[in-house]
């Protein structure tokens, strides 16, 4: 018998795919890409943390007044940025005095204010693209702005068990491409959640395990700076990056994706 012409093997299918949901709670957590594209199949509203560095400079940028494209990492967002009268961010190391425009947002915050900027990321930049095609609302979140944003997602109604919220790690990568979960976006993940630990749905397990990493963590910015992400890019001549990351609640932005492009909510 075909895999397909079996009914017990597609009721089993059927119900692992409701499980991986995490039905019955108002926020739930999950990791990466995959996750994403399994809360936003079901959710209402996503968030996306990638603290190091695409989320902390989408609240920058659209902090100042630029509305920010979201694109996979590659070649193609140069020609994305021409289609849709943008600039294109470029790799860190690849900025000019002409194009100051990159994923750094201690950058970021000096450079020349830009209507629309393209910008690409192999991590939270290409989530947020994939799940800007569920047309649920798609919230940019960090350290910087994570109570903001739960306060924000709480006063638009959602959080209940018919519109709940996944909030979703983005994590880096190993260097055969598959995921790495990361602290700094585990603790994003965690500051977001704590906003949200009295929605009326509740936490899935998942969510409530995640925001447990916080407990743990009694300076999470010195957390941030010594973990392996945050010493890559401080050794790697961008400490200024790491220290715009963790400053912890210091902004009122909410980023929310709509029409392809963050602007504020």
């Amino acid at each position: 018998m075909s895999r397909t012409s079996d009914p017990r093997r597609t009721s089993a299918e059927a119900l692992a795919l409701a499980v991986f949901a995490q039905p019955g709670a108002g926020a739930r957590f999950d990791w990466g890409l995959t996750g994403a594209a399994e809360l936003g199949r079901v959710c209402a509203a996503l968030v996306v943390v990638d603290v190091l560095s695409f989320t902390t400079t989408v609240e920058v940028a659209v902090s100042r007044g630029m509305r920010v494209h979201p694109f996979p990492w590659g070649e193609q967002a140069a020609e994305y940025a021409r289609r849709v009268g943008a600039v294109a961010a470029v790799g860190r190391r690849r900025t000019t005095a002409e194009h100051p425009w990159s994923l750094s947002p201690a950058a970021l915050q000096t450079a020349p204010v830009v209507t629309d900027l393209v910008l690409p990321s192999p991590n939270g930049s290409a989530i947020s693209a994939a799940a800007s095609a569920t047309g649920i609302p798609v919230v940019a979140a960090c350290l910087r702005n994570a109570r903001a944003v739960g306060r924000w997602l709480r006063d638009q109604g959602y959080g209940t068990n018919d519109a709940p919220i996944g909030v979703v790690a983005a994590g880096e990568r190993w260097p055969d491409g598959s995921l790495r979960p990361c602290v700094e976006d585990q603790l994003g993940a965690a500051c977001v959640l704590d906003a949200l630990a009295g929605v009326p749905g509740g936490l899935s397990v998942e969510a409530a395990m995640a925001l447990a990493a916080l407990a743990s963590t009694p300076d999470v910015p010195a957390a941030v700076r010594g973990c392996v992400s945050g010493r890559e890019l401080a050794e790697g001549g961008f400490a200024g990056d790491v220290a715009v990351a963790t400053e912890v609640g210091v902004s009122d932005v909410v980023p929310v994706l709509r029409q392809n492009f963050f602007a504020p909510a």
